[in-house]
């Protein structure tokens, strides 16, 4: 650890993410990427004249893509903020709506980055048990007065929260936001975009990289009341203006105008979903009903480790949490007909020499 870095940097805990390697070809199925390319339209738009712009900044309102999220959410660009991923989004929602006298409740198991802000920014934090079967429970929320934050679906469990309860507990409370982070939503779970005009305590944050296959674009957004979005906006400023690059914002824009391409991806994504917990049923997991682009599955005959580290060494990536209550399970992204294939043969080759 360098002799420079800070006491407070010093107590970070950073978010790990998914492995990345480079070192040899895998099947992966470990960070909830698109199997598919992102859509015609995308490479289309990013052209030799727009490359050639990319010595100047780029709009540091995103008005373009604000303009595309906009007409197909059925919302004004004034609802709408964008950002270098999903994750910076976050960031910018927990500064803004969180500090002295704001605490953030979110679920004990989640998405890992809301743990890792809460430590950067200094925040009081709650943290809420999901219940024993792994479902979340607005009414364990209720009482709580700051900022909440729920992912819905889940992650890594999969599971997700159904409208009406969300609504019930925007109703208890109208002097605290609620954070909806819809980074799986596309995939079968309801979204809580139709509420934006009837709660100003509504902030839904959604991405790009996984239903519009734009992982390595970093575009992300959230949708709410423009007292909220300012809100974000005055964070935003104070850090980071242009914090989308001039080609993200045309392939963003790109990605929501070609809702046939989305429609079809995330469509043979939900159908290979459906084929893969049916053979991993058959094969005597354990699967957690799912409305994401990935699904968390356990073995009576494997444990998560030990699976997660066989299925590497044979060229296929999972994701695999040491942690509390989770460690039996792995969690495997929903990727092509082959991979999932693939994966299925070779667990299938793994209990037998169990």
């Amino acid at each position: 650890m360098s002799k420079f870095l800070s006491k407070e940097a010093g107590r970070l805990a950073p978010y790990t993410p998914g492995e990345q390697p480079q070192d040899q070809q895998y099947v992966k199925l470990n960070t909830n990427e698109s199997p598919f390319p992102p859509s015609p339209k995308v490479v289309k738009a990013i052209s030799r004249a727009e490359l050639l712009k990319l010595n100047l900044y780029s709009d540091p309102t995103c008005g373009q893509l604000a303009e595309a999220i906009a007409k197909r959410y059925e919302l004004q660009p004034e609802n709408i903020i964008t950002g270098n991923g999903s994750d910076e989004i976050l960031a910018f929602a927990f500064r803004a709506f969180c500090g002295e006298g704001k605490p953030l409740a979110y679920a004990d198991i989640t998405y890992g980055f809301y743990k890792s802000q809460v430590a950067l920014f200094g925040l009081d934090a709650k943290i809420i048990p999901l219940r024993e079967d792994f479902t979340l429970n607005v009414d364990d929320y209720m009482d709580f007065p700051g900022t909440i934050v729920i992912a819905n679906p889940n992650a890594p469990t999969g599971m997700a929260v159904s409208r009406a309860d969300i609504q019930r507990l925007l109703e208890s409370n109208p002097d605290r936001v609620v954070i909806v982070d819809e980074a799986y939503v596309d995939f079968g779970a309801e979204s809580c975009v139709p509420m934006i005009y009837r709660y100003d305590n509504l902030l839904v944050v959604q991405t790009m990289s996984k239903s519009r296959s734009l992982a390595g674009g970093r575009v992300g957004f959230a949708l709410g009341r423009p007292e909220l979005i300012s809100a974000l906006n005055r964070v935003k400023y104070s850090f980071n203006p242009y914090n989308v690059n001039r080609l993200s914002i045309i392939a963003g824009a790109a990605a929501v105008e070609d809702e046939a391409y989305f429609q079809t991806c995330a469509g043979a994504i939900r159908n290979n979903r459906a084929w893969t917990v049916r053979e991993l049923e058959e094969l005597g997991f354990s699967v957690l009903p799912s409305q994401a682009n990935f699904v968390f599955a356990k073995s009576d005959k494997l444990p998560g480790g030990e699976l997660y580290r066989k299925l590497k060494e044979n060229g296929i990536l999972v994701r695999w949490f040491d942690a509390d209550r989770i460690r039996d399970y792995v969690r495997i992204t929903i990727g092509s007909l082959e991979q999932m294939t693939a994966l299925v043969d070779e667990i299938a080759r793994l209990l037998e020499e169990v």
